[in-house]
């Protein structure tokens, strides 16, 4: 089936994530070719010969063709860093292909829905840039249908500081710190923007350390706010130790859920979930990012998506997702609360 498309463009694919998203898709589609771009084109190609079925390409984001010229080379293109012409978008606009978009905060995303606005027949597009790339929201998702109602979803991360990534990832993480004005957080059922002495927190980790937080806003609060009507949302980040590396392991990344509502019984259900990836935040951005792909080609989960403006929980199954974070090496564990209300 695979065989018959041709190649997914990854811009950014030679880089820590990208690679790994490149190596992921392979896995799930050994068939579905893979254009590895970046600037550097033997770096590109290297990581072509380790994938497999893939070539690596030079791509230039300050031209409207990408340095490809006119004619269509690829079924899908994904974008691991900020293209801040949007050059990449109207690409796939212009070709009619899936765009993944990964790296806006919530605070800069008008330009790309501008965009696709002013083109909105001419393609997929998917803006992806929750918390991983969704392996925060699937999980509550997931969990959510346990609850007739949601009061409050408390998010907590943990990005080990040995964990960054490549320069694309440090440089999205200082521009959306660096510039946003605040988080954005739905507080007593308002949205609202946490700035200040407001944005401060404390982060449990899954070994009781105590560590300071910070809000974020990746694209999970507004998509749950749209999806769960909570009266009170709210994700903190910790750019930390994580538990493992103070047990003198390797780094690994956590996401810690506290979700507190109504179940559906009647009574009221407040659980903690812990995820822990063992080898850090790449494995899971890059599954979240392959996950897409495939769902947006139509190799699963249903048919390839039409033309549209897209966030990742209105085309994948949460179960699925969740089942391919446990395939690919997240650990899940969960305890009620209820003895501390």
């Amino acid at each position: 089936m695979s065989s018959k498309f041709q190649p997914v463009l990854i811009i950014g694919g030679s880089g820590v994530v990208g690679s790994q998203a490149a190596k992921i898709i392979r896995r799930l589609h050994p068939k579905l070719p893979i254009a590895i771009g970046g600037r550097d084109v033997g770096k590109a190609e290297a990581v072509a010969r380790e994938v497999g079925n893939a070539i690596g390409v030079s791509v230039d984001l300050a031209r409207p063709d990408l340095g490809f010229g006119h004619e269509p080379r690829f079924s899908a293109v994904v974008i691991f860093l900020k293209d801040e012409k949007l050059s990449s978008m109207r690409y796939a606009q212009r070709h009619g292909i899936p765009y993944i978009s990964l790296s806006s905060g919530t605070f800069e995303v008008g330009p790309e829905m501008a965009q696709y606005i002013h083109a909105p027949d001419k393609a997929p597009i998917l803006l992806a840039s929750h918390w991983l790339a969704g392996a925060a929201i699937f999980p509550i998702l997931e969990f959510a249908k346990a609850y007739e109602a949601i009061d409050t979803i408390r998010i907590g991360v943990l990005l080990d500081e040995q964990d960054m990534g490549g320069p694309a990832a440090l440089a999205d993480y200082n521009r959306i710190t660096g510039l946003a004005p605040a988080a954005l957080t739905v507080k007593d059922g308002k949205l609202h923007w946490a700035g200040g002495e407001d944005s401060k927190a404390r982060y449990r980790s899954v070994d009781g350390v105590e560590l300071d937080a910070v809000a974020y806003s990746p694209f999970d609060v507004m998509a749950l706010s749209a999806r769960t009507n909570a009266g009170n949302i709210r994700l903190d980040l910790a750019y930390s130790e994580s538990a493992s590396r103070r047990r003198g392991e390797p780094f690994s990344t956590e996401i810690v859920i506290e979700i507190a509502g109504r179940g559906r019984d009647g009574e009221r259900l407040n659980h903690r979930h812990e995820i822990v990836h063992p080898a850090g935040q790449a494995p899971l951005t890059a599954l979240g990012v392959a996950l897409a792909v495939e769902r947006m080609l139509g190799l699963a989960g249903g048919d390839a998506s039409a033309p549209g403006l897209y966030l990742p929980e209105v085309l994948i199954d949460p179960a699925y997702y969740v089942r391919r974070m446990k395939e690919f090496g997240a650990s899940f564990a969960e305890r009620s609360l209820m003895a501390a209300e």
